[in-house]
């Protein structure tokens, strides 16, 4: 038997863009869980504290938390509340913002070790209340300016910035 022949015709050119050209409206509905470690970190930031953990193997006090530690490979459970100082491991100064406009004044990101913590271990921060960019040294001692207590949401951003403390 032979197979049924169906004859069609160009499409004009209108008809082909129509045919492919597909409109989708996608309802993108997510949840992000940050886990135990950095759930409970973010809560206590919202209540203006900085925890940490500690390794029962290593002793190392480690910023932000982890559930395990990466070096023994141990589960932690020890939980501490640090200072809200540190000290400024590394920095930059940018003069692009991070949707990439051009900045006047510049923004200072800078990775910051908390006081109490272990050496090397720090989070990322921005710094501010800084009069002169040049001023900013590795070594500076800076300490946490938080937003208002009702204003807080449980995210790194209840911490504003971390300004320099006077030596």
């Amino acid at each position: 038997m032979e197979p049924k022949v169906i004859r069609g015709r160009d499409l004009k050119r209108d008809e082909f863009e129509k045919a492919l050209k597909v409109e989708y409206h996608p309802e993108a509905r997510y949840a992000w869980d940050a886990g135990y470690a950095v759930g409970k970190f973010l809560e206590g930031l919202k209540q203006g504290k900085i925890l940490g953990v500690r390794c029962r193997r290593c002793r190392r006090i480690l910023v932000p938390p982890r559930a395990f530690c990466e070096l023994c490979f141990v589960p932690i459970d020890e939980w501490l509340e640090l200072k809200d100082t540190g000290t400024v491991n590394t920095f930059s100064i940018s003069y692009v913002s991070m949707d990439v406009k051009r900045l006047e004044e510049p923004e200072i990101p800078a990775v910051i070790e908390i006081d109490g913590a272990s050496p090397g271990v720090g989070i990322l921060h921005k710094l501010g209340e800084v009069d002169d960019p040049k001023n900013v040294k590795i070594g500076m001692k800076v300490k946490a300016v938080w937003k208002p207590e009702k204003e807080r949401t449980g995210a790194i951003t209840d911490i504003l910035y971390f300004k320099p403390l006077e030596e």
